[in-house]
């Protein structure tokens, strides 16, 4: 009989590292099966929930359970058969725990995939191999490579169709590797699957004994994977100022939010951008304690030992290392409403806690995704567009590479009328590769008056 309580249990599990990753993939590739027959069989489905799946898939008149029911919830998914908003799903197996992101694979849902893989580690990209790769693979490519996401597994699907030829799965993995290497993904894991029959899913196909390499959840539980965020530049975006002004806490005046990256120690001078002033952490409250030393991704209160003028939006870093600030950003966006966004436009920067006026002034380069090339000056992006843009904000932002880090180097353009994200941007270069040259579109003009920075 086993002696291990619930609490050394759960001591354990939280032991094990964290994984994100997210699906991609084109229409009917299979993703939702892939997800619904990872979890099925890691044993991670509920009895009640595989019940429902059963139920459901009978009176559409399926002989066997359609996994793609556990991930596609909503009413039109299960109608259509395909996949419309990003579903996550929590599981953990006794190496590793999970947060799983199955995106859908239409080209109108791609802002899906990106708000899915943009807190990724992981991105399976899977291809039909009747198919091989097409426009909706490239793009999900180029989308994991913006987003700088670490890892890349190309998952071969439907390989019972093709007869399980090793010849097809070669010819596909060497397209994908060349295409998403050539974007500067760094690391690419190509696995041959049948998601339907569970060929090396979970676990290893009989069909294919010319692949000698890890199953999905072999390959999702052994990835290295480093939360470690503590070596990276501090950053500490201001949330919510504290004063209680009560009898106990006179003169409390406390800067809170959640450490984006880095560590911040009492006695270490900061400056607070964009203003530029300076002074020396007097104390850090961590849940209710003071303490020395606090890192990410803690949420803590800053005490500064001068009195000076902080409020929501402001960036705390060392002093030392402070990121530069600017009105004039540079970045690649990936457009994701339906309304376009052209030159002159004005728009919303949301960047961390901070949301400034800004003005769209170039859009330089639309990406084509066919051969990588750069088509310049197209005046606009739509739906789906991935660009280089250049906005000139009406007060100075701290931005930093978002090559340097996903959190600081990030931000959203947002209608300001009634809200709408535009467009989700990335600062610095696009790709780790080196980039196209772009020609630089002429000057935007005639902005509308309180606009005009």
């Amino acid at each position: 009989m086993s002696t291990t309580t619930a609490a050394e249990e759960l001591a354990g599990l939280s032991a094990t590292t964290l994984l994100r990753f997210a699906t991609a993939g084109s229409v009917d590739d299979g993703k939702s099966t892939l997800v619904g027959r990872l979890l099925h069989d890691s044993k991670s489905v509920l009895t009640d929930q595989l019940e429902a799946v059963e139920h459901a898939s009978r009176s559409r008149g399926a002989a066997e359970p359609d996994l793609a029911l556990l991930t596609d919830g909503l009413r039109a998914e299960r109608e259509q058969g395909i996949t419309i908003d990003v579903a996550y799903r929590y599981f953990a197996t006794p190496r590793r725990r999970f947060i799983l992101a199955d995106t859908p694979g239409h080209v109108q849902y791609t802002r899906n995939m990106v708000t899915g893989a943009s807190t990724a580690d992981l991105a399976v990209v899977l291809v039909d191999a009747r198919n091989g790769v097409i426009e909706q693979t490239r793009r999900h490519a180029a989308v994991a490579a913006l987003l700088r996401v670490p890892h890349v597994v190309l998952a071969v699907n439907k390989m019972d169709l093709v007869d399980y030829q090793e010849s097809v799965f070669a010819r596909i993995a060497e397209e994908f590797t060349a295409y998403a290497g050539h974007l500067g993904v760094p690391e690419i894991t190509a696995i041959p699957i049948s998601a339907l029959a569970g060929d090396n899913v979970v676990e290893p196909s009989a069909n294919m004994d010319w692949y000698g390499g890890p199953t999905v959840l072999e390959h999702l539980e052994t990835v290295p994977v480093s939360h470690d965020l503590t070596g990276c530049h501090a950053r500490l975006p201001v949330q919510y100022v504290i004063r209680p002004q009560t009898a106990e806490h006179p003169d409390y005046r406390g800067y809170a939010g959640q450490i984006a990256a880095g560590t911040f120690r009492v006695g270490e001078s900061v400056t607070v951008l964009p203003s530029g002033r300076t002074s020396t952490i007097a104390g850090i409250d961590l849940l209710g304690q003071r303490v020395d030393v606090a890192w990410t991704p803690q949420s803590i209160t800053l005490l500064l030992a001068d009195d000076i003028d902080v409020s929501r939006g402001d960036l705390i870093v060392p002093s030392g290392d402070a990121p530069a600030t600017s009105q004039e950003i540079e970045a690649t966006v990936c457009h994701v409403a339906d309304t376009p966004l052209a030159v002159g436009q004005r728009v919303l920067l949301k960047h961390t806690t901070r949301t400034v006026k800004a003005i769209v002034k170039e859009i330089p380069s639309r990406l084509t995704l066919d051969d990588l090339s750069q088509h310049p000056e197209p005046g606009q992006l739509v739906a789906n567009d991935i660009g280089r843009v250049k906005v000139r904000t009406a007060e100075p932002l701290a931005l930093d590479s978002y090559a340097d880090s996903r959190r600081t180097g990030s931000f959203l353009l947002i209608d300001p009328a009634d809200g709408t994200t535009l467009a989700a941007g990335m600062a610095g270069e696009a790709f780790a590769a080196a980039e196209t040259p772009v020609v630089a579109a002429a000057e935007a003009a005639g902005e509308d008056a309180g606009w005009e920075f």
